[in-house]
């Protein structure tokens, strides 16, 4: 049965020193990394997954996300990124949660926030837990707010609680516009680059009502997607 450490010895022995420091320096955030490619992280998880059941699994990504190696972390969150869990994915997701005041690098973050959009479709009552991120003193976690909310920007055809949800995390990002930490602007730009996609009439009235007090570039990115007549 795979456990963390042999997880980990089977990354490491895929992994390539030279890589490891080259994304040491591009993710400069200090803690070990394997030099391993997200594709080959990719066939592990899929193996392990196979290999055991969900407590097993959750407690393999609780070993993983602890050990705190770059592409473990990945790993982790890669072993709870599935649309539905059964029987139960309270586990799954209060584990998610665990890891958020954690979050320290965007990759990492990241991988873990799809990994949480899974679970906030799968019950959007979680959003009140979410809610509570956006006053956090800790960055990652009031940008997480906004990753982990990006499905409700990508709905062709929303109902109107997904209106509602959009509107809501759109209020949470105007109360963060005058935050100009580049990862915080960049999240707000993100949300409303893919939200103008699918619903430009909001990102316009956004935009309209907030561009002044966000970054330059955080306008220009969150409107290069926007109709071009309605730019």
């Amino acid at each position: 049965m795979t456990t963390p450490k042999t997880a980990i010895a089977q990354l490491r022995a895929l992994g390539d020193p030279v890589k490891a420091a080259e994304m040491h320096r591009y993710h400069k955030v200090d803690r070990p990394y394997l030099g391993v490619a997200n594709p080959v992280i990719d066939e592990n998880v899929k193996a392990w997954r196979a290999d055991i059941d969900l407590e097993t699994r959750l407690a393999l990504a609780k070993g993983l996300w602890k050990g705190n190696t770059h592409e473990g972390r990945i790993a982790a969150a890669k072993l709870l990124t599935q649309a539905r869990i059964r029987p139960d994915d309270a586990g799954a997701w209060a584990l998610i949660v665990s890891w958020v005041p954690d979050f320290d690098a965007w990759a990492i973050a990241d991988h873990a926030c799809i990994a949480g959009q899974k679970r906030l479709v799968a019950d959007p009552s979680r959003l009140d837990e979410v809610e509570t991120w956006t006053t956090s003193d800790h960055m990652w976690s009031r940008r997480a707010a906004l990753v982990m909310t990006l499905p409700w920007t990508k709905q062709n055809h929303p109902k109107a609680a997904d209106l509602a949800i959009r509107d809501r995390v759109l209020g949470w990002a105007s109360g963060y516009v005058t935050d100009h930490d580049w990862f915080i602007q960049k999240a707000i730009a993100w949300w409303l680059r893919e939200l103008s996609k699918h619903d430009p009439d909001r990102v316009r009235a956004f935009l309209a009502a907030h561009a002044a007090d966000m970054k330059p570039f955080a306008v220009k990115e969150a409107a290069r997607k926007l109709p071009v007549q309605q730019k």
